[in-house]
């Protein structure tokens, strides 16, 4: 079976890397992409890397325009995907990349995000530890998806084995995440001008106010913490993709090194595309830009009494995109890797 797709916010990142990676999929065909202000232009305008669509013009974004397809992405701005997703209920999977779904709070939604709060969709973190399990289980049959934030799914990959494991207290999480501008969308903004950013680095949302904090979270709660406090601050740096995110934690009562390393290599020892590296080796960002790859290092700093675990990822491949998609193959039971390479671009 062909799966026929739609794509909102197609002139965007990540719904070009949504566009991008679907492409290549030999199981759905991309038949109509839309956008607002650029609507009526072609694609490839907007998205020019991506010449095997270069037949598509981008649609006004409307209901109507996205109903009647077997699969609808949006990749629209938080606050933005509620007023579709209430008016698509003949679409048989719905897979949202903003951040309208993602939280089961109301009054986190309220705190981070405020204005309307929809109903909570089936989280897309295949290989996230809920309950004794993997959230993968949860996307079987799927048909209501909401992608992750690419910090919060890489900072919640980082520590829920840790927590699941009870080898670190999840009380006192510290997380300091080098990210690249395309994080934060395609529209204008000064302060992510490549005059303003290059050879500097530029904290931002610091002091508990990022958006992403809740979502983190929920996931390590579902992972078993009881009460998660984490301090989060994201620095964007000059590169156009990627994020390393640098997480540590208190090692919880008397956990063995062997322990602790036990706990990321039991949680990530199948999974294709998370994979924890070798005892003193930690990843780079080169490595996973244009993969559905997390690469992760873990380290145990006995002076500090701490554990350390370094995670670098494609912000808008295994970040956004590729998890999406992912979620996408495992709801429709399709092969979990269809489309997604764990191979990154170098140099």
């Amino acid at each position: 079976m062909t799966y026929s797709v739609a794509v909102s916010g197609a002139s965007g990142y990540a719904g070009g890397e949504i566009l991008r990676l679907l492409a290549n999929h030999p199981d759905v065909e991309i038949t109509t992409v839309t956008a607002h202000a650029n609507a009526g232009d072609p694609l490839v305008r907007h998205q020019p890397h991506l010449r095997s669509l270069r037949h598509l013009e981008l649609q006004p974004t409307t209901p109507e325009l996205l109903s009647g397809h077997d699969i609808v992405f949006l990749a629209l701005p938080h606050g933005q995907s509620g007023q579709y997703t209430d008016a698509l209920e003949d679409v048989s999977l719905v897979v949202d990349a903003g951040a309208d779904h993602r939280l089961t709070s109301e009054a986190a939604w309220s705190q981070f995000y405020g204005g309307d709060f929809h109903e909570p969709w089936t989280y897309g973190v295949p290989e996230l530890l809920v309950s004794g399990g993997k959230q993968r289980a949860n996307l079987v049959g799927a048909t209501r998806i909401a992608a992750p934030g690419c910090n919060a799914s890489t900072v919640s990959l980082s520590l829920a084995p840790g927590v699941a494991a009870g080898v670190i207290d999840p009380s006192d999480v510290v997380s300091v995440l080098a990210v690249g501008p395309s994080g934060a969308g395609k529209s204008l903004k000064p302060h992510l001008l490549g005059s303003e950013i290059l050879g500097s680095a530029n904290p931002y949302a610091v002091g508990g106010t990022h958006r992403h904090i809740p979502e983190i979270q929920q996931a390590l709660r579902g992972a078993g913490a009881a009460d998660p406090r984490i301090s989060f601050t994201p620095v964007i740096v000059p590169m156009a993709r990627g994020i390393l995110a640098t997480s540590t934690a208190p090692i919880a009562g008397d956990a063995t090194d062997a322990e602790i390393r036990a706990a990321w290599e039991t949680a990530y020892g199948d999974e294709t595309f998370v994979q924890l590296l070798p005892a003193g080796e930690v990843p780079r960002t080169a490595d996973v830009i244009g993969a559905n790859t997390a690469l992760m290092g873990l380290a145990i700093d006995r002076a500090a009494n701490r554990v350390v675990v370094v995670t670098a990822v494609d912000n808008l491949a295994k970040g956004t995109a590729g998890a999406a998609i992912q979620s996408m193959n495992i709801a429709l039971g399709l092969a979990e890797t269809t489309a997604l390479t764990v191979n990154g671009v170098a140099p």
